[in-house]
């Protein structure tokens, strides 16, 4: 662990809780080495916590040639994350959010002559303006996090009343 902060949260978490954590936090896929490592248990240890978090459709694992990995189900991420939508927001704030993303792409399509984000970066080559150059790669990071969260809250906003008619508890 890197400062005294780490260190102090380390000890006061279990073996368990730093696996379970560590892996939640995985963005590419880790070897169960690496996240024992990470957290200061053995190898043996962070396996058996891994394979806890695979059978609870948190994980996934991948082989790949003799190694094991593990990443973050993305798939159920996702379903967890429409489901908190679902939960925490109504239809109305759900189609309002949507209908802002996608007038700000639509602004910036109109207001930088680009169709993806890829062609606003791609338009920053030709630039000199280090504040413009900064304000393009902002947006285009921007444009590019609201394409991945539109498809999201449309699920959202596809499966809502069947999903508040599922979680809806009878008394």
């Amino acid at each position: 662990m890197s400062n005294s902060t780490d260190e102090e949260t380390n000890t006061s978490m279990t073996r368990g809780e730093r696996v379970r954590a560590a892996a939640r936090s995985l963005r590419t896929p880790r070897t169960a080495s690496w996240v024992a490592t990470e957290t200061g248990v053995s190898v043996k240890t962070a396996q058996k916590y891994l394979e806890q978090l695979v059978a609870d459709n948190v994980l996934r694992k991948i082989t790949q040639g003799e190694q094991t990995r593990y990443c973050v189900d993305q798939l159920m991420a996702t379903y967890r994350e429409v489901a908190t939508l679902q939960r925490e927001h109504d239809r109305e704030k759900l189609t309002a959010a949507l209908a802002s993303m996608r007038a700000k792409i639509t602004a910036w399509k109109t207001s930088y002559d680009a169709e993806t984000p890829g062609e606003l970066r791609a338009s920053i080559a030709e630039l000199d303006d280090k504040a413009e150059i900064n304000t393009r790669r902002e947006v285009a990071t921007e444009w590019e996090h609201l394409e991945d969260r539109i498809p999201v809250i449309r699920a959202a906003l596809n499966e809502y009343e069947w999903a508040q008619r599922r979680d809806s508890i009878s008394v």
